[in-house]
């Protein structure tokens, strides 16, 4: 697609502003209902292949909690957020205070299957949110489904008619710390959002970007 071209720096420093804004809009969320000071950060933001997404989600057969979405408005597209299960496991551990809890072996209570989905949930929300905000875009999350299985067969789960048409997602990485933690204490996912073709346009050029077909 020809918009890669067209994407510079600035552009992509709005992404990672707009990431920011969503991430700070989550950690206030997480911080209520953890009763502890969350903190997040956007490392960086990309747009990458389809190939790159499994990529960074550690190859296509590695197990991660993954948090789908569509999004409908005035654009349209899928949403995902997936989490290594280790880092899953060790969210849910905080978050319910059960450390006997394990997200790597089946069967999975519902308590902790709720907790992630409810991760998926305020996070798709401020992120959608921020992106709204910043391109006076109408957008609206569908309900979250939430599956544990291999990367490759989540992102697929949304993505058989997608990748017909496009090849481009967004990606904006998230790093999760209770306040007073180390990085290495992070938990570190990737938020996916794959507008449907015509909704990359829409997105880009609300940023002030001139798309050419």
């Amino acid at each position: 697609m020809a918009f890669i071209d067209n994407i510079h720096s600035l552009h992509m420093d709005v992404l990672k502003e707009i990431g920011n804004i969503g991430a700070g809009h989550a950690a206030t969320s997480l911080s209520k209902l953890l009763n502890k000071k969350i903190d997040m950060q956007v490392p960086d933001v990309q747009i990458v292949s389809f190939d790159e997404i499994m990529e960074l989600a550690g190859g296509s057969e590695n197990i991660v909690a993954g948090v789908f979405l569509r999004i409908e408005g005035d654009v349209s597209g899928s949403m995902f957020f997936m989490l290594p299960i280790e880092q899953a496991t060790n969210f849910v551990k905080d978050m319910i205070g059960d450390e006997s809890i394990d997200l790597q072996q089946p069967p999975f209570g519902e308590l902790p299957l709720s907790a992630l989905q409810e991760l998926g949930n305020i996070l798709s929300g401020s992120y959608l949110s921020s992106l709204s905000d910043f391109t006076n875009l109408s957008l609206y999350p569908s309900v979250p489904a939430l599956a544990i299985d291999m990367a490759g067969a989540i992102v697929s789960y949304g993505l058989i008619e997608l990748s017909q048409v496009s090849d481009y997602a967004i990606v904006i990485n998230t790093a999760i710390n209770e306040e007073n933690t180390s990085v290495s204490e992070s938990v570190n996912g990737h938020f996916f959002l794959l507008p449907d073709p015509t909704s990359f346009h829409i997105i880009f050029k609300a940023l002030g970007v001139t798309i050419d077909d």
